[in-house]
């Protein structure tokens, strides 16, 4: 398909920009198949606007018949006045930014917002942007990803005693969103793993994701067991678990899901792992909200952090009932639970909710961050990142279709990852010199999430990636941050390693709405970064002069 069958106009001359935190512009409009590209024509300026149109969640029109348009810039002096009919376009991105374009004629306007429409809704993964971005600075050739399951097993020789690297699902067939290589116990064989993945929903059977030196404990993560309303039992599930545990007393199970919503999910064939065929076993359920209800939260907190009204009763009352901190709360105690449960008590953890690929990644990534000092520097953490979502299997390409703007009818869209970066956030604003990683990266991640230069988000498990050749035909972004340059504007300065476990504190006057983010197109905003960067520099000189 040829992009070009899109675009009626490609560009058009005398348009006025008007942007958060910038006075409005007028210069020409230019769209390709990828981006939206307006260059500013006034002399005092050189600006330019380069938006890439995945990055737009909805636009909204409308046309008027003008006798007299008066323009907001004047020529030599005259206020210019223009007769006939304009257009306004108003693009509301998926980072939140908000544009609107004047467009001079209705036929015009029509078909760029008709190019918008059609170029940033395209859902063929091989045509979207990471496919064509080619940096001086990169190479296809250059590794793609900072690590593998094969290479994290290599490097964790405590692992080998009782624990393999297995090739079950090297063609995907076992399960279709984990990628071909898994850590299970080392009793466990290939045939057991089959087994247990045809009584795991979508075959994600039981698999290593953190292994705590300090005790031996492992978290373990897996989807429910399909026991259905006859409550079916497998016996190489139950003896996977055992193997487990192999010399301890017992191990926690956490359900993401209320005891409730799991005794429902056997009427649909779904369920829980029973105290009397998993005797070693304890179940806790911490209820954790997932897709629809969470997109709507977001939906809710982002019309909220809209609100012209300044009144502060309403704005609170609206920040309330989105119930957004509520869900940063829970998944912030419940990684807490987790993380109690493995560095205090000294056990062993099976994470899983329905599916296993949203709020079992998250409170299983949180955990590691809160006991883990290598997941708190800045490679670290994206290594992290890469092993608990992108190799796990989140998928990106569906929780991230749209974002809070979009009019189009909610399908599997969940700000799951948002949650994440969010929770990552609050743990850096308590504890700001544990974290070798600075809010800038957080926030880049928020955006390349929805809409990137990169593959990294692409698709929704590996598989998708091996089958549309991501890896081979686009660039990894994790491996883009860690270059120099970026490494530098990325890290925090005031970073002190500690190998101790930061608890985080989940009062309520503890949390807080994560303004750089959900407020970032604002003034305050923008002159709080504005103070951040400063003193950041000033943090890094005072750390020149100390070494010299």
């Amino acid at each position: 398909m040829e992009f070009s069958e899109h675009i009626k106009t490609a560009n058009v001359e005398d348009v006025v920009l008007r942007q958060p935190l910038h006075p409005p512009g007028r210069g020409t409009l230019c769209i390709t198949g990828h981006h939206l590209l307006f260059s500013d024509r006034e002399e005092s300026s050189s600006r330019q606007v380069l938006l890439l149109l995945r990055n737009i969640d909805a636009i909204e029109k409308s046309v008027e018949n003008l006798l007299a348009y008066s323009a907001l810039f004047s020529n030599a002096g005259r206020t210019e006045r223009i007769s006939g009919s304009s257009g306004t376009i108003t693009i509301k991105c998926k980072d939140l930014r908000v544009l609107q374009l004047d467009i001079p004629g209705m036929e015009q306007c029509l078909n760029i917002a008709h190019s918008i429409e059609t170029l940033s809704s395209l859902d063929s993964v091989s045509e979207m942007y990471p496919f064509f971005f080619r940096p001086s600075d990169l190479s296809l050739q250059d590794q793609w990803g900072l690590s593998s399951p094969e290479k994290h097993y290599s490097q964790m020789k405590e692992l080998h005693d009782r624990w393999r690297l297995s090739t079950v699902n090297r063609d995907y067939s076992v399960c279709p969103s984990y990628p071909p290589a898994v850590i299970v116990p080392k009793n466990a064989d290939d045939d057991m793993l089959r087994k247990v993945a045809k009584f795991r929903q979508g075959g994600r059977f039981p698999v290593l994701c953190y292994y705590h030196r300090k005790n031996g404990m492992v978290i373990m993560r897996s989807s429910q067991p399909l026991t259905g309303a006859n409550r079916k039992r497998c016996r190489e599930d139950e003896n996977l678990l055992q193997a487990v545990i192999d010399g301890s007393d017992k191990g926690y199970i956490i359900d993401t899901r209320s005891s409730q919503q799991a005794t429902q999910a056997r009427m649909t064939g779904g369920g829980f792992e029973s105290k009397s065929s998993y005797i070693h076993w304890k179940r806790l359920h911490r209820q954790m909200e997932r897709g629809k209800a969470l997109q709507e939260s977001l939906i809710k907190l982002v019309e909220a952090c809209g609100d012209a009204s300044h009144n502060m009763d309403r704005w609170l009352s609206k920040l309330e009932n989105s119930k957004w901190l509520s869900h940063v709360q829970t998944a912030l105690s419940t990684a807490g639970l987790l993380a109690e449960c493995v560095e205090r008590d000294g056990h062993s953890v099976l994470v899983h909710g329905s599916e296993g690929t949203d709020s079992t990644l998250l409170i299983s990534t949180l955990a590691q961050l809160i006991m883990d000092p290598c997941c708190r520097t800045l490679e670290g953490f994206l290594a992290l990142l890469e092993r608990e979502w992108v190799q796990a299997g989140h998928p990106f390409q569906q929780r991230c279709a749209h974002s809070a703007y979009s009019h189009a009818r909610l399908q599997q869209e969940s700000p799951v990852f948002l949650l994440l970066l969010d929770c990552v956030w609050q743990l850096w604003r308590q504890f700001p010199l544990a974290l070798g990683f600075s809010e800038a990266l957080l926030l880049r991640l928020a955006t390349e999430a929805y809409s990137s230069d990169y593959g990294t988000f692409l698709c929704n498990s590996h598989q998708e990636r091996c089958s549309l050749r991501v890896m081979e035909n686009t660039h990894c972004l994790f491996q883009a941050l860690l270059r120099p340059t970026e490494r530098d504007y990325y890290s925090n300065p005031l970073y002190e390693p500690t190998e101790l476990a930061i608890w985080p504190s989940v009062h309520p006057q503890s949390l807080q709405l994560w303004r750089g983010f959900f407020l970032r197109w604002t003034e305050q905003t923008r002159h709080l970064e504005e103070a951040q960067e400063e003193i950041r520099n000033m943090v890094i000189e005072w750390g020149k002069l100390a070494l010299s």
